[in-house]
């Protein structure tokens, strides 16, 4: 059994994470900074463990850590126009997931990103928007640094659908939406994966079964 620690542990993408790698034989091990989400993670079959990502420092994030196997990064500062929580929860969270997980002794870490954040914006974007990718570009920036064992994901537009099971996965895509429940599948199929270290893909809604995609994104 490998015990997962997920960032931003009541999100869409953890809330249908946690059930997959609890049928894939691990534990999940939720961060989240609200103790009234702990009835239902626990419902779902994760350990709850209280962590305010803005508040707390890289100690308070090592600690969280500390006896996981791997740590998956879901946070997000929502889909409001607060550009400062962009910075404190988008980028902030996942620079301090990155040195605590090297303080625990964490090598594992998955992040989930956004398509197309390395791409210019124009200068009539919202600030909001630009807080937003500036920040996950940042942080994928600094996680492609660092020594860990690292994958990044980077979905389409994420609707709320069914899962179809079927995806493109590769370097770069056309813009297109994927539904939460196929990123979570995809995040559980490479977590211990190790063909998929230290790749970033970008990844949409499609015509391929997930492992397909994944070895074909490998090889």
């Amino acid at each position: 059994m490998t015990r997962i620690a997920i960032v931003g542990g009541h999100g869409n993408i953890a809330r249908l994470l946690i059930p997959i790698l609890v049928d894939g034989g691990h534990q999940p091990v939720a961060l989240v900074r609200n103790p009234d989400h702990t009835a239902e993670l626990e419902g779902l079959g994760a350990e709850v463990v209280f962590l305010d990502i803005e508040q707390s420092d890289e100690a308070d994030f090592a600690k969280a850590f500390i006896g996981t196997d791997a740590v998956v990064f879901a946070a997000g500062g929502g889909a409001d126009g607060n550009a400062e929580r962009k910075k404190t929860v988008d980028l902030g969270g996942s620079l301090k997931s990155i040195a605590g997980a090297k303080t625990a002794g964490v090598h594992r870490f998955v992040q989930i990103s956004a398509i197309g954040v390395d791409e210019p914006l124009d200068d009539d974007v919202d600030g909001g928007w630009q807080a937003y990718v500036a920040a996950k570009r940042d942080a994928d920036i600094a996680l492609r640094a660092s020594d860990l064992d690292w994958t990044i994901i980077r979905p389409g537009g994420l609707t709320d659908d069914d899962p179809t099971g079927e995806i493109v996965l590769a370097d770069k895509v056309d813009r297109a939406q994927v539904p939460r429940a196929d990123v979570a599948a995809v995040i559980a199929a490479v977590i211990d994966d190790p063909r998929t270290h230290r790749k970033q893909w970008e990844l949409i809604s499609g015509t391929t079964p997930i492992a397909d995609a994944i070895a074909a994104a490998v090889a």
